[in-house]
């Protein structure tokens, strides 16, 4: 050390410090890199109903100027059109379908290997807060938040520590369309009067019954809109004030499409087409994908969203995640389609598929023989809701509103989306279309091959076929679920063709008891056409698994055989797997007054003597217990 001049031993003598007191500090305390902090603002319940997206009913002062300093997405869209399918997926960057998260209100199981993506931002030294909505269809095995509450926020962090911040504001929610005029005001109480929505002006689309109910819940769900926006601007003012603007990544988005009755719960653009947009600050504008103020076409889908972050945050996203991150340096090409689809919400029945580019969607219905307008209990607190319901009972319903009620609905759907934005014209059926509809067909196909799509496996099938490990494990497996041969099952029951009779007769006799299932409910779905196979059916009614034998006692019921199918339909009522018992109850529903004999089974079967971890489905089984006895009485 003495041979070395004194500026070279200062060099040496800093060096050594700095290495001693890492080693000394611990892992998880070390200041980190310059790494941006993320902030995610979302809204529940809500299409691009904005003016930066040219809808000049709306008032989003906040929003609007929000959306001249970022970059606005014209083509996000949510999994499905309701919350908790599609928030399992931006949470894991899976696929429902592969995750076993596909149902509303489920409760799958991850594998070990899928954790929700803040988990790996926390390993990363991040501070993660959730503020406060989860609602993910599962139980997250360790908890991916540092803290997940109505109290949770940035400024809980040590100091400098980067953040990962969800804020979800409420406002927009399809429950606050509730109640009365009174209700409604108080819980927009800082919206000005000056803002408000008046319905006598209030745009209502084409596939919505024009009435005063529906003007006025449409007023409502902009006036909401407003609330929310004053609430954005809060969150916006917290980060100003804590100097954080300039290091701040802030997404804002929604959940689904809006609230309103024939939006939330289905795949047609309105219920999946979500706002989006992504303010990046000066140092952190080389992530961007177009300039302040700029728009970008590029698909995007709420699978793609946890590789974007962990991307954006220096974390390499896990391979079992499916998405393309979107953001950064080095993104993924951008997408030919965006995927989702819909299955049982709350206690509604129903299995659809789609596929959008950036002019079609394409829609796969797998259960034709059932309205998309079936009874979802909590659609009933709904004032247009009720509305639509009662024009369809006294049957005065004409055009595209009452589209909603029609049975069967079609097998296939094919919109333009450029020259036909509400969804009017189902172009399946033309001639100058068939390519189009052949080449998404085939993707549709693809993407569900490709996840092991679960939802052509009825729920009591998949968790009996998941009960020693998860359904993620069991849809890649062909000998547990034998998508090839369930797809080609399902086009034949789906075709509701008589000429079908001696294939559904033979899947009828597949050792498979999930194929059995699809034999009776193609069965089913042709009515009295199935007299054909009367003996097949009783025979089925005696199968060893539950869910065939409810399918078969549907089929004798067409037929008229009541007494065999009540006898049926009464004996499985009694099963203590809540799969079982819906599955039922439903059955019993499209017998409608024939059913009453069962009225004191279906009471007493809301009450479950066992409620299987798997799932919410006693809470479904319960709401349609409290509603088929004043069906069947009318």
């Amino acid at each position: 050390m003495e041979t070395m001049n004194r500026p070279i031993r200062w060099i040496v003598f800093v060096a050594f410090s700095a290495i001693f007191n890492m080693a000394m500090t611990p892992a998880g305390n070390r200041p980190p890199a310059a790494r941006t902090n993320i902030l995610w603002i979302t809204c529940e319940d809500t299409s691009p109903h904005f003016r930066f997206y040219g809808d000049s009913y709306s008032t989003t002062p906040n929003l609007d100027r929000f959306a001249r300093q970022a970059v606005r997405y014209n083509n996000a869209f949510a999994y499905t059109g309701v919350c908790a399918p599609s928030r399992s997926c931006l949470i894991t960057g899976v696929n429902p379908v592969r995750l076993g998260s596909h149902h509303m209100r489920s409760n799958t199981r991850l594998p070990e290997n899928v954790k929700c993506f803040p988990q790996y931002l926390r390993e990363a030294g991040y501070y993660c807060s959730n503020n406060s909505k989860t609602d993910y269809n599962f139980k997250a095995p360790n908890d991916p938040w540092d803290e997940s509450s109505p109290q949770a926020h940035w400024r809980n962090r040590r100091p400098g520590q980067p953040f990962f911040s969800v804020f979800n504001i409420n406002v927009s929610h399809q429950s606050f369309l509730f109640g009365s005029d009174e209700e409604h005001r108080l819980r927009t109480k800082r919206v000005p009067d000056a803002l408000r929505h008046d319905p006598a002006h209030a745009p209502t689309p084409p596939f919505h019954p024009a009435t005063p109910e529906f003007r006025n819940d449409w007023a409502r769900h902009y006036d909401n809109l407003t609330a929310m926006d004053i609430e954005f601007s809060d969150r916006l003012t917290e980060l100003e004030e804590d100097g954080l603007s300039e290091d701040t990544i802030v997404f804002f988005f929604a959940d689904n499409g809006t609230g309103m009755p024939g939006i939330k719960w289905y795949v047609w653009d309105w219920s999946i087409h979500v706002p989006m947009l992504v303010r990046f600050p000066e140092k952190w504008r080389h992530f961007a994908s177009a300039a302040p103020g700029a728009s970008v076409d590029r698909l995007v889908a709420f699978v793609d969203f946890a590789p974007t972050i962990l991307h954006l945050c220096g974390v390499k996203p896990p391979a079992h995640m499916e998405g393309i991150p979107f953001l950064g340096e080095n993104t993924g090409p951008p997408p030919r389609y965006v995927y989702g689809g819909r299955d049982r919400i709350g206690s509604s029945y129903d299995i659809s598929r789609y596929v959008r580019s950036e002019r079609y969607q394409y829609i796969r219905n797998f259960l034709p023989q059932l309205p998309w307008g079936q009874f979802i209990d909590y659609g009933q607190n709904i004032a247009s809701m009720r509305a639509w319901q009662k024009l369809q009972e006294q049957g005065r319903l004409q055009g595209l509103p009452a589209r909603f009620y029609q049975v069967p609905k079609p097998v296939e759907e094919l919109y333009d989306q450029k020259n036909d934005p509400f969804q009017t014209r189902n172009l399946a059926g033309h001639s100058g279309h068939q390519k189009e509809l052949l080449r998404l067909r085939a993707e549709c196909t693809a993407w569900m091959k490709r996840n092991g799509d679960l939802g052509l496996l009825n729920e009591y099938q998949l968790w009996q076929r998941a009960r020693n490990s998860t359904p993620y494990e069991i849809a890649k497996n062909p000998q547990a679920n034998p998508l090839e041969e369930l797809l080609d099952a399902a086009w034949i029951a789906s075709r509701m063709e008589a000429a079908q009779i001696p294939k559904l007769v033979q899947l009828l006799r597949h050792p498979d008891p999930g194929l059995r299932w699809w034999g009776t409910t193609g069965l089913a779905a042709l009515g009295t056409r199935a007299m054909p196979a009367l003996t097949e059916a009783r025979e089925a009614s005696r199968d060893e698994s539950p869910d065939v034998r409810i399918g078969a006692a549907e089929v004798l019921a067409n037929l008229g055989q009541d007494n065999e199918a009540l006898t049926v339909l009464r004996a499985e009522l009694k099963q203590h797997n809540e799969f079982v018992r819906l599955a039922a109850l439903h059955a019993l529903h499209r017998m409608g007054r024939r059913a009453l004999p069962a009225l004191d089974d279906i009471r007493a079967a809301g009450y479950p003597v066992e409620r299987t971890r798997e799932s919410h489905g006693a809470d479904s089984v319960q709401r349609m217990v409290a509603y088929l006895p004043g069906l069947l009485a009318k």
